[in-house]
């Protein structure tokens, strides 16, 4: 499954996450943003389940912002599980 999320407060315009039919993270890309953080994130959760990504990232924040691009990933994570839920 594959999930475009538009994040707020960040710089990235764009986040595209893939999981498999586990709810394991196969890819995370952002489109603007640190190319190197977000690189080094996805590099971290590739292969890490998608609760699991979610309780590590949420309620990151960067610098005076209230949310950061981990935040931001955990949030589009969670969007991505009730869009699962409501196609069931």
């Amino acid at each position: 499954m594959t999930y475009v999320f538009q994040p707020s407060g960040v710089c990235p315009s764009e986040i595209t996450i893939e999981i498999d039919d586990n709810n394991l993270i196969q890819s995370v890309n952002a489109i603007g943003g640190c190319s190197g953080n977000l690189q080094g994130i996805s590099a971290l959760i590739n292969g890490m389940s998608v609760a699991e990504s979610i309780k590590r990232l949420k309620g990151i924040k960067c610098s005076f912002k209230s949310t950061s691009c981990p935040d931001q990933i955990a949030l589009a994570l969670e969007k991505l599980l009730e869009q699962q839920e409501n196609e069931q």
